[in-house]
């Protein structure tokens, strides 16, 4: 029974190691209980312990007993006697046995119930460990989101301020026009021209994405007017400004093929320029650069682009 016992005590404590790496607060609890579980087996095995002495202690007095008598008696011990005695012997050796047994056992036990309250302690330092660690989480996320909200008004500021800035960048280049500033151009119709002012504001307040689907829609039914070329390198303006380069490129390219007597193309020649440097390819932003100034040496671009050339390296 001694045996049993702490077999069954080495096998919790296995348990116990095993899920050490992963304890919660609900495993403090059940080690809680497995604890309280083991201290009533302790005492049971501490009063069965008590008793098995008492009981040895009794058998000790009655072998005495026994023995004064036997020596006593002038005659030879009967047979039965003798075997009575033999039997109670055995028995008496067998309860020491077994109280050795118990007293290992309840030292293994206590032992046991060191290391059970030691590694209690510990899963509670953890389980505190873990709880402060995500107190602090809990805190980085309300600062993020604190921080992600902020900067989230902060772009909508910033995106009334790209049509102006994008302005502003054109007119540094000489890519505006003056027919820009006006949809009352020569063979174009009042509707067209409507839809082209419509489009172009949108541009100019910012809403590159607005601003794209309407250019898109004006060349969709007016693909060959006046302000067609101007439309498709605005469309090609509204990635760049979005840091879309090779898609500014292609849109580029479109008002270069597409239009090639428009007035447009020294500009989206020169904005491809500086697409393809902004992706790190200074073969090509070179190319057309010079491409620029050897073709439209008086366009306000080839001033521009000579300037640019002297900065690469």
């Amino acid at each position: 029974m001694g045996r049993t016992s702490l077999m069954n005590g080495w096998i919790i404590l296995g348990m116990v190691v095993l899920l050490l790496g992963c304890a919660t607060r609900r495993d403090v609890q059940i080690l809680d209980r497995e604890t309280e579980r083991l201290y009533s087996q302790v005492n049971a095995q501490q009063k069965e312990r008590e008793t098995h002495q008492k009981d040895l202690e009794d058998l000790q007095k009655d072998l005495k007993t026994l023995q004064k008598e036997t020596n006593d008696l002038k005659t030879d011990v009967p047979r039965e006697s003798r075997k009575a005695q033999a039997d109670l012997q055995l028995r008496i050796e067998s309860l020491q046995t077994e109280v050795r047994t118990l007293s290992t056992g309840m030292e293994e036990y206590k032992d046991l119930l060191k290391k059970l309250s030691k590694e209690k302690e510990n899963i509670a330092l953890w389980t505190k460990a873990l709880e402060d660690k995500d107190k602090t989480l809990d805190e980085k996320d309300k600062d993020l989101e604190e921080r992600i909200k902020g900067m989230e008004e902060r772009l909508k500021g910033l995106e009334g301020k790209i049509g102006q800035l994008a302005s502003k960048q054109v007119e540094l280049e000489g890519a505006i026009p003056s027919k820009e500033a006006s949809a009352d151009v020569k063979g174009v119709s009042t509707r067209a021209g409507d839809l082209y002012k419509a489009a172009y504001e949108t541009f100019q307040k910012g809403d590159l994405e607005g601003a794209r689907r309407k250019f898109e829609a004006f060349l969709k039914q007016y693909p060959n007017t006046e302000l067609s070329d101007n439309a498709q390198f605005w469309i090609g303006e509204t990635y760049y400004l979005k840091k879309d380069y090779e898609k500014a490129i292609l849109e580029y390219e479109k008002a270069i093929t597409k239009y090639p007597e428009g007035d447009k193309i020294p500009a989206a020649m020169f904005k491809q320029a500086l697409a393809f440097l902004e992706l790190g390819d200074k073969t090509n932003g070179r190319n057309l650069l010079k491409r620029v100034i050897e073709r439209y040496p008086q366009s306000d671009q080839a001033a521009t682009a000579k300037k640019k050339l002297e900065t690469i390296r």
